[in-house]
């Protein structure tokens, strides 16, 4: 079960759910069976249709779920958007699932902070020139992962939010096209259907809420909210109800 929940795009709690069971296999699984699990994620295809996102190896993601849990050096070797190739030593602090995508937030002690873009495409933010610096790499790009047995002092993410940290990341300096809507639901029943952060909610009364996102996508939002199933009204920007109506076209 584990295992055909994550290797798929990352959504919401049930695939951190799954991650976590992940790192505990990995820990008490003789390598045979590490094997089997492997193999059962590679010979698996899905009858419904494509994935939502970009497929990312469960064994990769339980040894650096593992990682973060235990404090443990790895090396890895990341893919960027040209292609290119490049080895990292890391020290994972946090895996966090966003908008069909697994990320790794780890603090790569051999980075020059140079204000260059980092492995998502913003700059990360870790003191000067040689002392390291926090990154932020996409899973489907990561390959070839070995735990290095070595265990250093936990450090914690800029801001103590690892989430806010990726978002920023994958925002890359651009300006940030926020989705602002008034939601004719509780709190609590926006934050389970569409798996928003607290922080992206605030309760008007006892019916409705207000919510604050910085979407991946319009598109992707436009798609989110047409499952809500609940009265909903776009306050901004008008690009997001423009691509709703267009939705609404299409499907009629």
């Amino acid at each position: 079960g584990a295992v055909g929940a994550v290797a798929g795009a990352a959504d919401g709690g049930a695939g951190e759910a799954a991650l976590r069971a992940l790192a505990k296999l990995e820990q008490v699984l003789p390598a045979r069976l590490r094997r089997r699990v492997a193999a059962v994620a590679q010979a698996t295809v899905p009858v419904d249709g494509p994935d939502a996102g970009p497929r990312v190896d469960p064994g990769v993601l339980a040894v650096l779920a593992a990682a973060c849990r235990d404090g443990e050096r790895v090396r890895f070797a990341y893919r960027d958007r040209e292609g290119r190739v490049t080895r990292r030593l890391v020290e994972p602090s946090a895996l966090v699932a966003a908008s069909r995508r697994w990320y790794l937030v780890a603090f790569d002690p051999q980075a020059r902070d140079t204000g260059h873009p980092d492995a998502t495409g913003s700059t990360g933010s870790a003191g000067g020139g040689g002392s390291g610096a926090w990154r932020t790499f996409r899973l489907d790009r990561v390959e070839e992962v070995f735990p290095t047995g070595v265990r250093v002092a936990r450090r914690e993410v800029p801001g103590g939010d690892p989430a806010a940290w990726v978002r920023g990341s994958r925002a890359g300096g651009r300006p940030v096209v926020r989705a602002v809507l008034r939601v004719h639901a509780p709190v609590e029943v926006l934050a389970d259907r569409l798996r928003v952060g607290r922080d992206e909610v605030e309760a008007l009364d006892e019916g409705s809420c207000l919510l604050r996102t910085a979407p991946d996508s319009l598109e992707w939002t436009a798609m989110r909210l047409a499952h809500l199933e609940v009265e909903f009204t776009v306050l901004e920007p008008p690009e997001l109800a423009d691509r709703l109506r267009e939705a609404g076209a299409r499907l009629l």
